[in-house]
């Protein structure tokens, strides 16, 4: 087993030479990097798959990137607590910045995942090492106030990028949608190894790669279980046992050998605080909320509405609009009345945009799909604010990385299964509908067509009848799930303990 023999301490002295309005700056820069990625690529993925085809691998696109972040996230969280958070961050946009660099030249959907693969490996170090900074840096009253200007970049990078996914797959070509993420990555960086100052102090550790091979083999397999299962196999077959059987026996032996490692991954002791661990549960069917609205609304809104990719990126930009309003609003508020009341109104906004979508039809119009999205917005600002203030304000300087990206890591997997489960809804739902209203011969690579304008308006209007209303269908249940996810995320909001002060300083 490989080991190290350094470990990040924070230094007084060496801290004052850090300069943070710059680091600060470069953080914003990589959060708004991150942030981007998930507008931009979700507004050009009808283009995408117009394109390359493919429409059975569209949750892929994003399920192998977020299985990445998934498995990577703790690997990097516990690297930063052991060699400091500089270091981590930039290999991590090296990374990033590659697997952007080829996402641009893919030339199939295989291909494209492959490489959004090698994207995710590299993300999985940017979006919680930030926020891990951020938490050094600031006292807990600066971080309430930090993370509500943190969450506006969440607003900017979800106007500009429905606009710019828009602009490239209509005016240009989508692969700049990937590239544009180059000099954003390389500003940050510069910015965080000039400005950002830590003192490295010598100490023997051990890295877990047993149990991050153990995550990326159960999380995998579970994966490829909820979104080929219904699909490419019956539930009821040798493949559905084999896959769901390994999943299980895998996190099972993760969680013992996590008990017995010396520098375990995922501490154990984290879960066994019950604001952590609420916390972390409800970020996990937030990430699967967020992955099930960002993902499959724009199909939704460019395939049943018919409206062109711009105004599905309007429908997304109202999401990440009341993000940044409620998350600001949100780090007010918490020093006020604790975090439980404001995650609580969190999840209520939830729960209302969630029954936005299960309520929506053609006739509608993206109005209302934007309305939906404002409320969704609302509830992650209000509920994920509160939940990085509250886990960072309960742990010290030394766990602060772990117990910052075990957060992330629930987000992340949230996601990743949500894709997973949302996407084999959506596939299963959509292949018998077609099964039981068109030609049997009609398979998911169908609905490729109904995303490409220019290949639409050659189909003959029962055809289009057919694709749309399969569609609107399938979303339908989507959204039904996603009702779920909501309800359940309120529900862990409600049972977080009653407002504690700090326990541990900032250290």
């Amino acid at each position: 087993m490989n080991e190290s023999f350094r470990q990040t301490v924070p230094d007084r002295k060496e801290e004052r030479q850090t300069i943070r309005p710059l680091v600060l700056a470069s953080v914003i820069i990589a959060m708004f990097m991150a942030a981007i990625e998930g507008t931009i690529v979700s507004t050009a993925m009808p283009g995408i798959v117009g394109d390359l085809g493919g429409f059975a691998l569209y949750s892929w696109v994003f399920s192998a990137y977020l299985l990445m972040q998934s498995v990577t996230i703790l690997i990097y969280g516990k690297l930063s607590d052991l060699y400091g958070r500089k270091p981590v961050f930039i290999i991590g946009i090296i990374v990033f910045l590659i697997g952007s660099l080829l996402c641009g030249f893919a030339a199939s959907m295989k291909q494209l995942i492959v490489y959004r693969l090698l994207q995710g490996l590299g993300a999985g170090a940017v979006q919680p090492i930030a926020t891990t900074i951020v938490g050094d840096m600031y006292s807990m009253e600066e971080r309430a106030k930090i993370q509500g200007y943190l969450a506006s970049v969440w607003g900017i990078s979800a106007i500009l990028g429905p606009l710019l996914g828009g602009f490239f797959v209509t005016f240009s070509h989508w692969s700049l949608v990937f590239w544009m993420n180059i000099p954003l990555g390389i500003l940050a960086m510069i910015g965080v190894g000039k400005y950002l100052h830590e003192n490295i102090e010598k100490k023997r550790v051990h890295i877990d790669y047993l149990g991050s091979l153990f995550v990326l083999v159960g999380v995998s397999a579970l994966m490829v279980l909820l979104l080929q299962g219904g699909t490419a196999w019956p539930w009821n077959s040798w493949e559905t046992y084999f896959l769901g059987i390994l999943s299980a026996g895998v996190l099972f032996w993760f969680l013992i050998h996590e008990s017995k490692f010396p520098e375990p991954l995922m501490p154990v002791f984290l879960w066994s605080n019950r604001l952590i661990s609420l916390s972390n549960a409800a970020s996990l069917t937030n990430g699967a909320i967020l992955i099930g609205i960002s993902s499959f609304l724009p199909a939704y809104i460019q395939g049943v509405m018919e409206q062109p990719p711009v105004v599905a990126g309007f429908a997304l930009t109202a999401m990440s609009i009341g993000w940044p309003i409620f998350s600001t609003i949100g780090g007010k508020l918490l020093l006020k009345v604790g975090f439980r009341p404001v995650a609580t109104a969190g999840g209520i906004a939830l729960i209302a945009g969630s029954i936005v979508f299960v309520f929506m039809d053609p006739s509608k119009g993206p109005v209302w799909a934007g309305a939906g999205s404002f409320l969704i917005g609302c509830g992650m600002g209000l509920t994920n604010t509160t939940f990085i203030v509250a886990i960072q304000n309960n742990v010290d300087w030394r766990t602060r990385g772990i117990a910052t990206a075990s957060n992330m890591f629930m987000r992340i997997v949230g996601s990743a299964l949500g894709a997973a489960v949302l996407g084999g809804i959506l596939n299963t739902r959509l292949s018998t509908y077609f099964e039981e209203h068109g030609d049997k011969k009609v398979s998911l690579d169908a609905a490729n067509i109904l995303l490409d304008e220019e290949k639409r308006s050659k189909l003959s209007s029962s055809v289009i009848d057919l694709l749309q209303h399969g569609l609107s269908f399938s979303l339908d249940d989507v959204y039904k799930g996603v009702l779920v996810l909501s309800v359940l995320s309120f529900l862990f909001s409600a049972l977080l303990p009653k407002p504690t002060h700090n326990k541990t300083g900032d250290q």
